[in-house]
C-alpha cells in the first residue's frame, strides 16, 4: 500500500532535510530511522530538499508499506512517538500506486518571515529581524518575480536539474500579527533561490538595491547581489498535485 506522509519540521534542528553521509541529523534520515523501527524498509521519497534551519509546515512523503501495516492512525501514533519533538507526522493518506511526491507536484508555495520588532531568543529560530520595513517598496519589487524567468543568478550551485528557467504563478506580501509574510508559489524552485531572492528584496528595503537593478539579474544582464537571506525566516508551506 502506497501512502502519502504530511510533515512538519522545525529546520534547525536538523542539518537540512537530505540524508547525507556526513550525519544522521537530517530530516529524512530520522525518519527513515522511525520507519525502520515499526518494520518498514522502502525509502521514503519527499517532494523536494530543504536547506539547514529551513522549516516546513507541510512537507509531502511517500512511500510503501508493508501489507500488515493498515492501520494508519495507530502507525502515525507510533511514529510521531519514535521522532523528536521537532518533527511531526500530521497525517499519513492511500495514495495511488503513481503518485510521487517530488515529480507529481505541479505549484510549491514557500513563506518568508520577517518582523521589525525587537530581536528575541524566543523567535530567533523561526523569524528573520529587520529594523525597518517598507511594504510598498518590497512588495513591489517582489511582483517583479512573478512569470517564467532564468533564475541562474538566484540559484547556489549543486543543482541537480537541467534547466534553472522556473515560473513563479503568484506572489503576495501582507502583515499578519506582527509579522510581514512574503508568499512565493512557483511551479518549483532551485536550490536557495528564495533566500536569494529575499535577501536581494532585503537590500532593496534598505536602500542598498533598486528595482532596476533587480531587473538587470533577473534578466541575467548583470549580477549585483549574491546575498542569502537568513534560513530561519523560510518555510516550505505547500505542495500542490
Amino acid at each position: 500500500m502506497k501512502v502519502k506522509l504530511t510533515l512538519a519540521y522545525d529546520g534547525s534542528a536538523f542539518m537540512g532535510s537530505q540524508v547525507q553521509t556526513s550525519t544522521a541529523q537530517t530530516v529524512m534520515g530520522t525518519l527513515e530511522r522511525a520507519l525502520r523501527n515499526l518494520g518498514i524498509g522502502d525509502t521514503p521519497v519527499a517532494s523536494g530538499r530543504t536547506d539547514r534551519d529551513v522549516h516546513a509546515t507541510r512537507q509531502i512523503v511517500h512511500l510503501t508499506l508493508p501489507p500488515f501495516w493498515s492501520d494508519l492512525d495507530k502507525l502515525r501514533a507510533l511514529l510521531n512517538h519514535h521522532l523528536p519533538s521537532a518533527l511531526h507526522v500530521r497525517r499519513i493518506a492511500v495514495v495511488d500506486d503513481t503518485f510521487h511526491a517530488r515529480f507529481g507536484a505541479r505549484k510549491r508555495t514557500y513563506r518568508y518571515l520577517i518582523t521589525t520588532r525587537e530581536p528575541n531568543p524566543f523567535e530567533a529560530r523561526f523569524v528573520t529581524f529587520t529594523p525597518t520595513f517598507n511594504p510598498q517598496t518590497l512588495c513591489e519589487a517582489m511582483r517583479l518575480f512573478e512569470g517564467e524567468h532564468d533564475f541562474i543568478h538566484f540559484m547556489k550551485t549543486g543543482n541537480d536539474t537541467h534547466t534553472s528557467v522556473r515560473k513563479i504563478v503568484k506572489t503576495r506580501c501582507y502583515y499578519h500579527r506582527g509579522y510581514w509574510v512574503l508568499i512565493f508559489e512557483g511551479n518549483g524552485f532551485l536550490r536557495s533561490q528564495i533566500r536569494l531572492m529575499v535577501g536581494f528584496l532585503l537590500q532593496i528595503n534598505q536602500g542598498v538595491l533598486n528595482t532596476q537593478m533587480l531587473l538587470e539579474q533577473l534578466t541575467c544582464k548583470q549580477v549585483h547581489s549574491r546575498d542569502l537571506a537568513p534560513a530561519q525566516g523560510l518555510y516550505l508551506c505547500n505542495i500542490s498535485y
